[in-house]
């Protein structure tokens, strides 16, 4: 139940009456929110009045900067001030690299509690996640994972962080979550009997002993589960440590008698059932950075079965549930002294934050990469995006300008493929242009789709350009291009639009003279038509006795040539030359889109074309 005292009802008051016509997503009246924040911290953390009173300040200032909340206590004041900060940062603020966004929040709440309250707000969003319209809801769901979920851990905070993460779980991945967890329904028989069978054997060594103890059967959750399956490559089947069966020994909080039980209970465990050494963790002589003591041990039983035990004191077990907040409540604060070690307590956890194995950190979802801008804002991108895809989706102009990037400081191409957590600055050049290459770097369909527009544009640009130029050509000649002529030689020369035809005319492709001819000679379309077709397009066969013309990237003085903006070719590419009436040689690459037409309506035209090697 919510703490009942004067500071926490004049705090409620206040808010009730200043969100007296707010409304959550849902419809529900907002003075839910920090009821429910005010339920987590009481309940599940036990921190005291004068944090439950801030949260109910904070709340009603925020909505509404005019109301007015003085005459509450200094220590109310300092907190609500740390949470009005942190409130003000947001993911476009800073690159939210986990570690440096975690950072700032502790740089602005001078009171560490600021940070636990802010880790219980985040929980009461997460447990009505749904009511969210959906790009809001992945926003959050994004930054829990990426930042609440690692500071719980951080703090000790396991109840919260199993939680937050089933609640992640639940809605990135919603048929990975909904198997999971009807296959643990299904299996809980399966657990309770085991446990029963195991604990048959101990229980008259144990209450020989004296021991008092609490038998719990601690079941994974849907998350870490989940995890395993990634990490492993197998079924939810192939997850041999789903459960584990946990001591929780009931003594006086005294750390000697306290070791001293725990490894009383390991013994008569071991004395009992074969023990796998290599899977005891001792932290209980040692505990983890963040307080956290236990033994843990994995023993096979009668059938073969392995089965993970861990053994703890109910102090034990309070601190690991609920963290550091747990520690010093079950002592009582009773005294400033006492509440500055655990603020410091509290602070040093988030300011030397420990190590974790690979498998500890977060999963981001499989098909999608989470990506920033160098002031920090977040994209999310298909799963093997590009710094192209990256550009694109910032803005399309920037996309079609894009000739590199650089992705944490590191220059790279436009073809790089990005991940999560990288944060990408785009480099543009103002003459750059897309090119058919850049649909094979790209996977998201909005480059897709802006590539394709502007090339698209770019081909209705040149066929402008052809078809002013063949006009005026006509207009010299004092000739004419019937529509019917025309038709029969786009199909002559494989053209299936004007568009694309033109655009040939307009790139140098189809020489004008060549069209004058048809027009002069109608009849060489209809002998051309006739003769049969070669499989494939016929290609020219090179022989030692053939001229072959050498070139390199940046031409070569006295030779007119040039790279054909079709297909861009680039150093090293298989290339050919192809002679153009009024523009020297055009080099194309061997599988550009207009190579077969090329070789079969010209191959006395076509020019074998090497690359001179650099030096």
């Amino acid at each position: 139940m919510i703490q009942t005292g004067e500071l926490i009802n004049r705090a409620r008051a206040l808010a009730y009456e200043a969100l007296r016509e707010d409304t959550r997503y849902n419809g529900n009246p907002f003075i839910e929110h920090p009821d429910g924040v005010a339920r987590i911290l009481s309940d599940q953390i036990g921190l005291s009045g004068e944090c439950i009173a801030a949260v109910y300040l904070h709340e009603a200032q925020r909505m509404h900067p005019e109301v007015e909340i003085s005459g509450f206590p200094d220590e109310v004041m300092t907190i609500v001030d740390g949470l009005q900060k942190i409130s003000t940062i947001k993911p476009k603020d800073t690159r939210l690299e986990a570690e440096n966004y975690k950072k700032l929040i502790v740089q602005y709440s001078t009171d560490p509690r600021v940070t636990v309250i802010k880790i219980a707000d985040r929980l009461e969003v997460m447990r009505n996640l749904a009511m969210f319209p959906k790009s809001s809801r992945d926003q959050k769901n994004l930054e829990t994972l990426m930042l609440y979920i690692p500071l719980a851990h951080q703090l000790g905070l396991y109840n919260i962080k199993s939680e937050m993460e089933d609640i992640y779980l639940k809605f990135a991945e919603p048929e990975q979550f909904r198997q999971i967890t009807r296959k643990l329904k299904a299996t809980e028989k399966d657990r309770v009997r085991l446990t029963e069978e195991f604990i048959r054997p101990l229980e008259k060594k144990l209450a020989a002993a004296g021991i008092r103890y609490k038998l719990k059967i601690r079941t994974k959750t849907a998350y870490s589960i989940f995890k395993k399956m990634q990490k492993q490559h197998v079924p939810f089947e192939g997850v041999f440590d789903v459960f584990a069966i946990r001591f929780i020994i009931d003594c006086e909080p005294d750390r000697k008698v306290e070791q001293d039980l725990c490894w009383k209970v390991y013994s008569y465990v071991t004395e009992e059932y074969e023990p796998d050494i290599s899977r005891l963790r001792d932290w209980v002589s040692n505990p983890k950075p963040n307080g956290y003591e236990c033994l843990h041990i994995t023993v096979k039983n009668a059938s073969g079965a392995f089965l993970e035990v861990q053994i703890r004191t109910k102090r034990m077990d309070d601190t690991a549930e609920n963290g550091l907040a747990s520690h010093w409540s079950y002592k009582g604060v009773k005294s400033d002294a006492m509440l500055d070690s655990w603020l410091k307590s509290v602070r040093y956890q988030l300011e030397h934050p420990y190590e974790e194995k690979a498998e500890d950190m977060p999963l981001p979802p499989s098909s999608e990469i989470f990506v920033f801008t160098p002031t920090g804002e977040l994209r999310i991108l298909p799963a093997g995006a590009s710094v192209l895809d990256f550009a694109f989706n910032i803005h399309t102009g920037l996309g079609c300008r894009c000739i590199g990037g650089k992705v944490n400081g590191k220059a790279v191409s436009i073809k790089e493929k990005l991940a999560t957590g990288d944060v990408v600055e785009i480099m543009s050049g103002k003459n750059q242009r897309p090119n058919a290459d850049w649909l094979a770097w790209v996977v998201s369909a909005k480059a897709r789709n802006k590539i394709k527009l502007e090339l698209d544009a770019a081909v209705r640009k040149k066929a402008a350009e052809g078809r002013e130029l063949l006009e005026r050509r006509l207009k010299n000649w004092k000739m004419s291009l019937p529509d019917g002529l025309l038709n029969d030689m786009m199909h002559h020369l494989k053209y299936n639009s004007v568009i694309s035809f033109m655009a040939a005319v307009g790139e140098g492709v189809i020489d004008v003279n060549d069209i004058k001819n048809y027009i002069l000679n109608p009849d060489l379309l209809v002998i051309r038509n006739d003769r049969p077709e070669e499989k494939g397009g016929p290609k020219p066969d090179w022989s030692a006795t053939d001229e072959i013309l050498v070139i390199n990237a940046k031409g070569v003085r006295g030779l007119e040539y040039k790279m054909s903006a079709c297909c861009n070719p680039k150093y090293g590419d298989a290339v050919f030359g192809f002679v153009t009436r009024t523009e020297g040689i055009k080099i194309h690459r061997e599988d550009c889109p207009n190579a077969p037409r090329l070789k079969e309506r010209y191959p006395y035209r076509v020019q074998k074309v090497i690359w001179q090697e650099k030096k």
